[in-house]
């Protein structure tokens, strides 16, 4: 049975907005402009939170960060830049003595540094490096930092020169990784966690190193941070998420959770070893008693369930309290009585807070439409989190034990009130093996006529692209020139439970191609303001891929396409990227040498012989996990084959286009193509 459901078509911070006469279409610049709302860190006793709230220096191309305070406990209060903070202060957080700590530049590298409320700032440390982040234990006894570093004993020695390798400028390498993200990797340097005692307000000794002979990155990289590490309140244990370096690092997801001594006195031990999969995200009971974490229970798979689990730190006992809950927890904070934990999960295109009772797993969902995070517990059993939507960025919001949602800030009020607003409508459909799939339309409200459609297919492959704002594929931004965005969450996607997430594996070409079809034909049979055969496809990374694929395999449904950062050629793909794992997991398991078959079956290589649609091709040069040869060969295909096309290379950008003036540029060329084979 179809079911649809009309969200509402304002927006998010409509009852913040100032009433205007007249509107006007969205730009790449409006949405660079905004506000960006960073992790909020709320007082021990509950009064105030701190947050970054960045400002956007277009001429400069880069952005600037402040800090912001907001008096919780005030009616209508609206956040204040946070006095007597430094300029480049940056990282901050509360500490259990109400004092503020973060991270600041002094001499040669960030130091560390406390300011009580209302007080003057003091330096506390004297790193001989520059460190990634900091944990103060809430004992005030302890501070670990976490920093990229060679192989040393403690942190002072990493303003040791380390002899130069010979041979110029030549890199050396005898196992993977070599390069990482966007990253090339320097052999040896890992990022490790030190530990320092604290006396009288100020850090101790050298740094000893917390993490022993193990070799790994710890944070993870690349885009790990403080949720993989914690400290004990007594400040005399760490744990932290760690997968061991070596010849296999690059085909293994087997992430563990270790526990340590503070002062790097003895080996960590392994609390995880007797699972080969994905553990992370260790996070202590308020008591200290308790340990959650998620895990995945197989091994080679990025996009398994992520299953809360709570281990009993005295007995070893553990307990999967989300078995019978069929969606992955992508964050994990503890309620202030340790009697249940706030989680996020992906929920058919919204991502909302849930309330996991320890005892007995019940699954309560706290909040509504929306895609929200950052999840900060309060004692009245609420707690304080950030939420976005396809209307609107990160606002802060509070939530109350019963699931009342207030929303406290509207950052973006002045600058989303200009805006012409635009609907939000989820659809579902039998898709491929009869399962119902979900997809959305979003357009410009009171839009007159047949709108040309922007078929917008998303990455991952295992993601889902619904109700949230992104600062890169921005549905609303990209429906400005008058055009319905459609999308379809095909097979593979994220929020449906973990059959239909595993659905895609060894199916890249399959069901999911069944699901765009069917998505579409759907949305335009029962949607008049939609015009059929008035459509452009678009799409990144898997979405990328699905460009070449569609381009091969569905080569008379679009006027254009537009490819970014898709994968051209599987056989290429399989020896060039860095992530083994996830190439060789989505093809079988097994390398390509082993099974080229099944590789080959889904290649988009293949299939250049039926290619005919004009295509727009974009690509970073460093980016390292679909790297920019592909796009170059895809153009060179179209180009031999004389169809339209142009290539478009962005030199200092990687899997994703982040600085401003690129990414203006970026929307402006996918417009300009649109522009030329649409009719309008």
């Amino acid at each position: 049975m179809t079911k649809h459901l009309l969200l509402a078509a304002s927006v998010a911070a409509a009852a913040f907005a100032p009433s205007i006469a007249v509107a006007r279409p969205m730009t790449a610049t409006d949405m660079h402009m905004m506000h960006r709302m960073g992790s909020p860190s709320v007082s021990p006793d509950g009064r105030y939170a701190i947050f970054t709230i960045s400002q956007t220096d277009l001429a400069a191309n880069k952005r600037s960060n402040p800090t912001y305070i907001l008096d919780l406990k005030a009616k209508a209060a609206a956040p204040q830049p946070l006095a007597g903070f430094p300029a480049k202060g940056h990282d901050a957080a509360f500490g259990a003595d109400g004092a503020i700590w973060f991270l600041a530049p002094a001499g040669d590298h960030d130091q560390l540094f406390r300011m009580p409320l209302g007080g003057a700032a003091v330096q506390v440390s004297e790193f001989g490096a520059d460190v990634s982040g900091f944990k103060v234990a809430a004992n005030g006894s302890r501070v670990i930092v976490w920093a990229d570093t060679k192989d040393c004993p403690d942190l002072a020695c990493t303003a040791t020169s380390f002899p130069a390798a010979q041979g110029g400028s030549a890199r050396e390498y005898d196992q993977l990784f070599v390069r990482h993200w966007d990253t090339w990797a320097e052999p040896g340097v890992k990022s490790r966690i030190f530990s320092f005692p604290l006396v009288n307000g100020k850090l101790q000794g050298v740094g000893q190193r917390v993490t022993g002979t193990l070799v790994g990155d710890t944070p993870s990289k690349p885009f790990g941070g403080g949720e993989e590490v914690d400290i004990s309140a007594d400040g005399q244990t760490v744990y932290f998420a760690l997968r061991e370096a070596g010849r296999i690092e690059s085909t293994s997801t087997n992430l563990d959770i270790f526990a340590a001594q503070a002062d790097g006195s003895a080996q960590p031990t392994n609390l995880t070893d007797d699972n080969d999969g994905t553990d992370n995200l260790p996070t202590l009971s308020p008591d200290g008693r308790s340990l959650a974490y998620f895990s995945m229970a197989r091994a080679g798979y990025e996009a398994d369930r992520q299953v809360l689990k709570v281990r009993d730190l005295a007995s070893g006992t553990t307990r999967a309290v989300t078995a019978n809950w069929d969606r992955s927890v992508g964050s994990i904070a503890w309620s202030k009585d340790g009697k249940s934990i706030l989680v996020t999960a992906d929920d058919v295109m919204e991502a909302p807070v849930f309330r996991v009772d320890i005892a007995t797993g019940k699954v309560t969902r706290l909040t509504g439409n929306g895609h929200a995070g950052n999840v900060v517990p309060t004692a009245d059993g609420g707690a304080i989190f950030t939420q976005n939507s396809v209307m609107a960025p990160d606002d802060l919001y509070r939530v109350t034990a019963k699931g009342k949602v207030t929303q406290l800030t509207a950052v973006n009020r002045d600058l989303l009130a200009q805006l012409d607003p635009v609907t939000f409508e989820k659809f579902s459909f039998a898709g491929a093996n009869g399962d119902k799939v979900w997809g959305f339309k979003l357009k410009p409200q009171g839009a007159n006529g047949k709108l040309p459609i922007a078929f917008v297919v998303h990455g991952g492959p295992q993601g889902s692209f619904g109700n949230g704002w992104s600062y890169r594929w921005n549905p609303r931004l990209i429906s400005s020139p008058g055009y319905a965005v459609v999308s379809v969450d095909f097979h593979g996607s994220t929020g449906y439970g973990q059959a239909f997430t595993d659905a895609i594996r060894n199916n890249w070409g399959g069901w999911p191609l069944e699901d765009l079809q069917k998505g579409l034909a759907f949305a335009t049979a029962n949607d008049a303001s939609l015009d059929a055969e008035n459509a452009c496809a678009l799409g990144a990374s898997y979405g990328g891929y699905m460009m070449n694929w569609i381009a091969g395999n569905w080569s008379d449904r679009f006027k254009c396409l537009v490819q970014h950062d898709g994968v051209f050629d599987a056989r290429a793909m399989a020896y060039e990227t860095e992530e083994l794992w996830f190439d060789e997991w989505e093809h079988g398991g097994k390398t390509y040498y082993e099974d080229p078959a099944a590789f080959e079956r889904w290649n988009p290589v293949n299939h250049v012989a039926k290619w005919k649609t004009p295509m727009l091709v974009i690509t970073g040069e460093k980016d390292f996990r679909i790297p920019y040869t592909q796009g170059i060969a895809s153009f060179t295909a179209l180009q031999r084959k004389g169809i339209p096309s142009k290539l478009i290379v962005f030199p200092d950008e990687n899997h994703w286009v982040l600085k401003p003036q690129n990414s203006i540029r970026w929307y402006g060329e996918v417009f300009d193509w649109m522009g030329t084979y649409l009719d309008k």
